[in-house]
């Protein structure tokens, strides 16, 4: 049995032992884990979330990437939430059932500024920590630099600090791999982007990951991802990725801070086997010194083996053991 399944198999037990044996109030699916779910608002948006643990604990803020969904981080919030930490995972700015911004900002700056309103709005004091994959990881960059009194800790997966995923990104194969970024500056983008095109990128992004996890996963995307305003957020962010045209002035100051390296330590961790953003771009020859060149001092670069873009999901034990521990120190 692999760590996914093992950590399946553990929240469907925890599931079973809810009220009547039915799992936890206010859920009707096995596997979805013991979670509150919520609104907040924050940032002039009204925020979907899930949550777990003591609702005095210090705050643990989770942030999903693409295309994902806050239950990506169903396996980590119960270990933070064991572990003492008032553990909330977002959904991001335009994915349902979090509202869509008026004014289309999508930049990694409005993303960052989330951050810190929704640290405000939780409560979060000195000793929060946040934690981010791949769009979520460049929100959490930016919030840890912009705001660096607010995170005693950091974590990232999946995508480097900017500087270094610029530096793999113009690799020949890597911009095989970006295709998708290219096709959302078209008009073509929001006609394929489909529960197709999803899978296909699930696939080919965490190959080692089973085809049930992927099919659960994908379809709580399509559920955020269920009205047509959805579907433009989430291509809005790559839209703006490469259009400054489309910065809004008020988020300048988090926009700027995405490429600063102050802040408490990050732990960045990346799959050996991932489809989306390749290792060897990142860690070539197993070097990581090229990330920590662009973290501040006391970070620590890792690679997780035997998994892809979707680490969080494919090796649960290993990467909550990594993010645990870190957060411990």
């Amino acid at each position: 049995m692999d760590q996914a399944a093992r950590a399946d198999a553990r929240e469907q037990a925890a599931f079973a032992n809810g009220p009547g044996g039915q799992g936890p109030v206010g859920h009707g699916l096995v596997g979805q884990g013991p979670f509150e779910e919520g609104t907040v608002e924050a940032n002039g948006l009204r925020f979907g979330y899930l949550a777990a643990g003591p609702e005095d604990g210090p705050l643990a803020l989770c942030l999903h990437g693409f295309p994902d969904s806050a239950y990506t981080w169903r396996y980590l919030l119960p270990e933070l939430a064991a572990a003492g930490y008032r553990a909330v995972a977002l959904f991001m700015r335009g994915y349902a059932p979090t509202g869509v911004p008026e004014d289309g900002a999508y930049q990694t700056g409005a993303l960052s500024a989330d951050a810190v309103a929704l640290h405000a709005a939780f409560g979060g004091d000195e000793n929060a920590v946040i934690i981010g994959h791949d769009w979520g990881a460049f929100a959490t960059y930016g919030a840890a630099a912009f705001a660096p009194g607010l995170w005693r800790r950091v974590v990232t997966l999946a995508l480097p600090p900017l500087n270094v995923m610029l530096s793999a990104f113009f690799d020949f194969e890597q911009l095989k791999r970006s295709f998708y970024i290219f096709l959302f500056q078209t008009p073509l983008a929001e006609a394929a982007l489909d529960r197709a095109f999803v899978e296909g990128l699930w696939r080919d992004w965490s190959p080692g990951y089973g085809a049930d996890g992927r099919a659960r996963e994908v379809g709580h995307v399509m559920d955020c991802l269920a009205a047509p305003e959805n579907v433009a957020a989430a291509i809005g962010y790559y839209r703006a990725m490469l259009d400054p045209s489309r910065h809004i002035d008020r988020y300048a100051a988090e926009q700027e801070a995405l490429t600063g390296t102050g802040g408490s330590p990050v732990l960045y961790l990346h799959g050996a086997d991932d489809g989306c953003l390749g290792v060897e771009g990142i860690f070539p020859g197993g070097d990581g010194s090229a990330v920590l060149e662009h973290l501040p001092a006391g970070s620590r670069a890792e690679i997780v083996q035997g998994a892809g873009h979707f680490l969080q999901l494919e090796r649960p034990e290993e990467v909550n053991a990594r993010v645990l521990g870190w957060l411990a120190g």
